[in-house]
This record gives C-alpha cells, sequence and structure tokens, in this order.
C-alpha cells in the first residue's frame, strides 16, 4: 500500500504502518489448537456445548427488525457511524435493561445479576444523557434558530 501511494504522489514521510499482526500475534502457532480458545482466554460462566451461531443469529435478526437504523430505504437510517453507535446502544441498553423478556420473566440484566430492577425509560435516558456534556455545544441547526424575524417586511401593510 505504501508504494502505491507514494507511486501517486504521496509523501513517504506522511506515512506511517500500523500492524497488530506479526508485531503483536494473538496466537504463535498455525494449528487449530491456537484457534480452540477465544484470543482473550475463557469466557466466564460459558459452557461450550451450549456455544451455538443459532443465538447470534437470532440476536442479530432481532437487533435488524427492532431497530430501522439498519434499514436504508427507511427514515431511520443512519448515514453517520457516530449516531448510529448511539442508537444501537440505546437499543442493547434497552433491550437488557428495561424489557421483560418472556422466557426469562425479568431482564437479562436482572438474570444475570447485573441489575437489582427493572429500569424504567426514564432511568435509562438519566443513564444515556449523565454521559454527555452538560453545555449543548452550538451546531449549524441551532445557528439558524438564533435569527429574529424582522417583522414589517413584504406583504405587510
Amino acid at each position: 500500500m505504501r508504494d502505491y501511494l507514494t507511486s501517486r504522489g504521496v509523501e513517504a514521510s506522511r506515512m506511517r504502518t500500523i500492524s497488530y499482526g506479526k508485531e503483536r500475534p494473538v496466537a504463535v502457532c498455525n494449528d487449530i489448537s491456537c484457534w480452540s480458545e477465544p484470543p482473550l482466554g475463557p469466557i466466564p460462566g460459558c459452557v461450550p456445548a451450549h456455544i451455538s451461531t443459532s443465538y447470534v443469529e437470532r440476536s442479530n435478526l432481532t437487533l435488524r427488525m427492532s431497530s430501522k437504523r439498519f434499514s436504508r430505504l427507511s427514515n431511520g437510517f443512519s448515514k453517520k457511524l457516530e449516531p448510529h453507535c448511539a442508537a444501537v446502544s440505546l437499543y442493547v441498553a434497552h433491550y437488557n435493561l428495561c424489557r421483560v423478556h418472556e422466557s426469562l420473566r425479568s431482564t437479562p440484566a436482572m438474570a444475570l445479576g447485573i441489575a437489582d430492577r427493572v429500569w424504567t425509560i426514564g432511568d435509562l435516558l438519566d443513564a444515556a444523557l449523565a454521559t454527555q456534556p452538560i453545555d449543548p455545544v452550538v451546531t449549524a441547526p441551532d445557528r439558524r434558530k438564533l435569527f429574529t424575524v424582522v417583522q414589517g417586511g413584504k406583504g405587510e401593510s
């Protein structure tokens, strides 16, 4: 890639190479035993016999059906990554903290012992807004609201 960019006129001093492969490998061998464990070690409470791609596929389907951020031809489609990540995070928090699941008869967070009660939407919004800066930053659409309308314009007597 470096050779291609320099051939197109990009100075080599403006580039640096970041690689996470050979410098910091996850495993040093090439056989299947290297990939039998997760890269960060065993997952606590995980029973290998219960691992199935069906759970992941169902989770993906639930997320796609519940959030229109993934539907390209809808009003809720995310064009930028930051709002998309915020919307998905809010959905996942609601799914795990606020929504009582029929099969569990509680929220997943309560079933795991992470939460002691079912959160309300207000609790979730308070927690989400607590991570935001207190002073809002004036953006372009907000600047338009600062203009005043002059009375007595065209068409008025």
